[in-house]
């Protein structure tokens, strides 16, 4: 990872700021323990501002700007912005010109923080090198919004203000100022730093891959749980433009909260989502795939018959899922017509059911045809192994 740090191209600003903070914490914690008891209040304040500039961050700088999965209120913007900006995570059109450029060259040697280079390079170190400066055609739509310009031309004076309104109102709060910038500043900046590293260096390299495994992004439940639900990654670099990262109601995504209550307080608009059948689809195409190269790799019996019969079934879902996509986008555009026709509308209605029972059927026949692949791979194992 370190031939990957030209000296020419070194970033000292940014090595001497995170650094700096790190040893800060690491010398000065313990001498600021032995002297200083932190109230409760402090620690909830700081856990709730650790909170709120995460999800700015997560909801703002990523899902709204970088992806445009949705559209929001200049109020809640602003909110966005400047809670996002007390963050010290860098502008919004900085940050989303690099984020935007992870996403078209993951992988490669054009990916800002690939983890190809390493996982500490990915984590952190890339930070230290300088990056491409912003392709305003990367960025043309966030060059026409005022507040993201605003924010970035102001970045630093308006990093400084935001995070002294912090942490000042919380020391005025608790009449504690010391704690209010160790906790609400040193501590938080230090979590809130590592677990959006996180997103790029752990997840894309602990995990499963649903989706897709044409990167190396992970999906991985308990990272969601640090990083306000960006854990599910394999999902977000399969369908960048969902607002979710977890698509199932128990998948921990408070920014997916977030956004959906902005939403039915009309705060938020353009709400963009994959419908599930064309998840579906791609779980299929993956787990197809995993199944014929495992097979392929290690069975030693001939295959051609299960394969034969793995092609046969994914192809039935996969055509059965296509004509459920399409009746259900007719029985929708039927339904918005001036006249509409009730007759036509449960015809389809019955169609649509008829082959959800179907697709149920052929599901099931997929999963027993799954686990037949598994029983075989087991059984020609333990043949080897004896």
């Amino acid at each position: 990872m370190i031939e990957h740090m030209k000296k020419s191209n070194f970033e000292w600003v940014n090595f001497s700021y995170i650094v700096g903070y790190h040893l800060a914490l690491v010398i000065g914690l313990p001498f600021f323990f032995m002297k200083h008891n932190p109230s409760w209040g402090i620690w909830i304040a700081s856990a709730i501002l650790y909170f709120v500039s995460g999800i700015s961050v997560t909801a703002g700088y990523h899902r709204l700007y970088s992806h445009l999965a949705y559209k929001a209120n200049k109020a809640v913007e602003v909110a966005l912005l400047f809670f996002a900006t007390a963050a010290t995570q860098g502008s919004a059109l900085k940050w989303s010109c690099d984020h935007r450029r992870h996403h078209a060259f993951v992988d490669t040697d054009r990916d800002p923080y690939s983890i190809n280079k390493g996982f500490w390079f990915a984590h952190v170190l890339w930070l230290f090198q300088k990056t491409e400066p912003i392709d305003p055609k990367v960025v043309a739509d966030l060059y026409r919004n005022r507040l993201v310009m605003f924010q970035d031309k102001f970045y630093l004076p308006l990093m400084i203000i935001t995070n002294l309104i912090c942490v000042l109102f919380m020391g005025y709060l608790f009449n504690d100022y010391v704690s209010a910038f160790v906790i609400g500043w040193g501590v938080r900046l230090f979590f809130s730093h590592h677990t959006t590293w996180f997103i790029n260096s752990l997840a894309h390299t602990w995990g499963s891959q649903p989706f897709s495994q044409e990167h190396s992004a992970v999906n991985n439940y308990v990272l969601s749980l640090v990083t306000f639900g960006e854990g599910y990654h394999n999902y977000h670099h399969t369908f960048a433009h969902d607002y979710r990262n977890g698509t199932r109601w128990y998948h921990f995504d408070p920014t997916k909260w977030v956004i959906w209550t902005m939403h039915k307080l009309r705060l938020a608009t353009g709400l963009r989502r994959v419908n599930t059948i064309q998840i579906k689809e791609r779980i299929v195409i993956e787990h197809k795939k995993e199944l014929l190269a495992t097979m392929r790799e290690f069975l030693s019996t001939n295959t051609t018959l299960i394969e034969e019969k793995i092609e046969k079934v994914t192809n039935e879902l996969l055509t059965q899922y296509s004509q459920l996509n399409q009746l259900i986008k007719e029985y929708q555009i039927r339904k918005k017509e001036k006249s509409v026709d009730k007759t036509l509308l449960k015809s389809l209605s019955l169609e649509i059911r008829a082959l959800k029972k179907r697709l149920k059927s052929t599901w099931k026949d997929w999963k027993k045809t799954s686990k037949e692949v598994s029983f075989i791979f087991e059984t020609d194992s333990s043949s080897s192994l004896a």
